[in-house]
């Protein structure tokens, strides 16, 4: 479930998800909360480059794993503008991170594509829960997942 608590960092991930937007990048933000609450690590997508691996939440998992011992990481939660990939769940689950919330689903996304008669890509577009076990997965957010969906249109050209 998520709470007043996740509110704020959840903000902060669709913020970020506009910078990456505004750069040229597709519109994903995501950050690293410690068990106190600090913001630890955050980031957007830039695979405006060329390389389509550089997703903010593979690179949480890639910070995490060189600067937390694997006790703090376990108590970590990863906040989202976009549910995980296939890959950056992979990356999550391998380093041991904790919670995962997040503001749009895999699912959302994919109805929003369709909707826009955008190519699906591909890949499947697995929820976070099909590929990891044992990780707490909370959201979407419907109201913030509203403004993730407007990102979206602008990255399309909707």
């Amino acid at each position: 479930m998520i709470t007043k608590v996740d509110q704020p960092f959840l903000k902060r991930s669709v913020e970020l998800a506009e910078e990456g937007l505004n750069k040229g990048d597709a519109p994903f933000g995501s950050l690293l909360v410690s068990s106190d609450g600090k913001i630890l690590f955050e980031d957007h997508n830039h695979i405006g480059g060329g390389d389509a691996t550089r997703h903010p939440e593979f690179a949480i998992s890639r910070w995490a794993a060189e600067n937390l011992t694997p006790e703090e990481r376990a108590v970590t939660v990863v906040y989202t503008s976009g549910e995980h990939c296939s890959m950056c769940s992979s990356a999550h689950g391998l380093v041991g991170l904790g919670r995962i919330v997040y503001v749009s689903s895999t699912e959302q996304l994919k109805a929003w594509k369709k909707e826009w008669n955008i190519d699906a890509g591909r890949l499947e577009g697995l929820a976070i829960e099909d590929v990891i076990k044992g990780t707490q997965v909370d959201g979407p957010d419907e109201e913030l997942s509203k403004q993730v969906k407007q990102l979206q249109a602008r990255y399309y050209n909707i």
